[in-house]
């Protein structure tokens, strides 16, 4: 049994704003949520990286009561408030009639980092009786959909995918395969992560990964350009409302588009490199297409990885060319990191969302901070500004340490 599986509702919280018109309105008009790190004096920690995506202005108790509130690290509090969101927007009503037939996979990458930190400065100053008996149900992973169970009376398939930063894309792929087969009528899906924090940031500067382009926050998520050095963190959430199509049609929803495929791989290569030439990320994207039932020359644009990591960029690119060929040179390829940052997780969700909003819309987003383009990277990455077009069919990429990799293809619904 395989059932067609649409997207009837979207919610976003990102450096570009609290909600999903906020995000997209800024996205589309090419500017950067990324700004010097508030939650912590990052120059006086001597970090090398000092700047990063943090979300503005999220009010939690616009989403969650108080006393919940104060159970909850920050990343599970983003991830229950764009799952409301998601599902105000989508109109999706779960109650004793299809409770059982609505299920949640919502993840994270890193989990309650911002907690762990803190709860151990507590231990240090007052030994155990400093922990609080909500520390675990604080931090785990699967708590986002938990929580979203217990807000939302969704009683179907509830878990969490945990794969680095193709966390969220994992989870979307996973939920349209659990409606595909018939296990759920509904799926609320995506990735949530906060780890601009002392120990995040302190340890991916360790790791040589971060930008430290610290005189000109806007301008240092650069994917692709010559002058790239390392991503920039980001934090926030993407969820969105899968549901079958003939739910979807039955309750006269409004479809924003549809799920086709889905590929996964992994590199066996090494803990943070990717693969020469980007052969796990394109085994990845040609089972994606192979499962779409879809030849390369049928997508329109691709919403790549692109963290803005000389090598990662690098095998991006390449991979992309030896699966799309001929049909490359006709392709759109960008990345909205280069305006929000990486949010880990969570990116796959917030870059899956953009690309059903830029399927409805018919807009590309752009790359900004394309300066001049690495010679080595050939494919078009509307640089700049983005482009009024019609798109038929759209990829979401998401590669993670680890050597995993997820790719999902999104369709125009009409």
């Amino acid at each position: 049994m395989s059932r067609r599986v649409v997207i009837t509702g979207i919610g976003l919280i990102t450096p570009l704003g609290v909600g999903t018109e906020e995000s997209w309105q800024r996205l589309i008009a090419g500017e950067s949520g990324i700004r010097r790190i508030t939650r912590f004096d990052a120059e006086a920690a001597k970090m090398t990286c000092t700047i990063a995506g943090e979300v503005p202005d999220f009010d939690v108790n616009a989403f969650i009561n108080r006393k919940d509130a104060r159970k909850m690290d920050t990343f599970i509090q983003y991830g229950v408030a764009a799952a409301q969101m998601a599902l105000k927007h989508s109109g999706l009503v779960i109650d004793d009639r299809n409770a059982d037939r609505v299920g949640i996979v919502i993840g994270s990458g890193i989990g309650g980092l911002t907690m762990i930190e803190r709860t151990m400065r507590a231990y240090e100053k007052g030994g155990a009786r400093k922990i609080s008996p909500f520390f675990i149900p604080q931090t785990i992973i699967n708590m986002i959909s938990g929580w979203v169970s217990m807000y939302s009376g969704a009683k179907g398939p509830n878990l969490a995918t945990v794969s680095a930063c193709a966390t969220g894309t994992h989870a979307i792929g996973d939920a349209f395969e659990i409606i595909a087969r018939g296990d759920a009528d509904a799926m609320i899906a995506g990735g949530a992560e906060a780890c601009v924090c002392e120990l995040g940031v302190g340890g991916f500067c360790a790791s040589k990964a971060l930008s430290t382009r610290n005189d000109d926050p806007a301008a240092a998520s650069r994917p692709w350009d010559v002058d790239r050095d390392g991503f920039v963190m980001g934090e926030g959430s993407g969820v969105m409302v899968l549901e079958s199509l003939a739910s979807a049609a039955m309750r006269g929803a409004n479809i924003i588009a549809e799920v086709i495929g889905y590929g996964m791989s992994g590199d066996a290569h090494h803990m943070t490199a990717p693969s020469p030439a980007g052969e796990g990320g394109s085994r990845c994207m040609r089972m994606a297409l192979q499962r779409a039932g879809i030849a390369p020359d049928e997508v329109d644009y691709i919403n790549a990885h692109g963290t803005s990591t000389p090598a990662g960029d690098l095998a991006e690119s390449q991979g992309i060319e030896v699966v799309f060929a001929n049909a490359a040179k006709r392709l759109m390829v960008s990345s909205s990191k280069s305006m929000t940052g990486h949010l880990l997780g969570a990116a796959g969700g917030i870059e899956a969302g953009f690309v059903a909003l830029a399927l409805q819309n018919g807009v590309v987003p752009p790359t900004i901070n394309l300066d001049q383009q690495d010679p080595r990277c050939t494919l078009d990455f509307v640089p700049h500004e983005a482009r009024q077009e019609a798109i038929k069919i759209a990829v979401s990429n998401s590669f993670g340490f680890g050597g995993t990799n997820a790719t999902v293809i999104l369709q125009s619904f009409s």
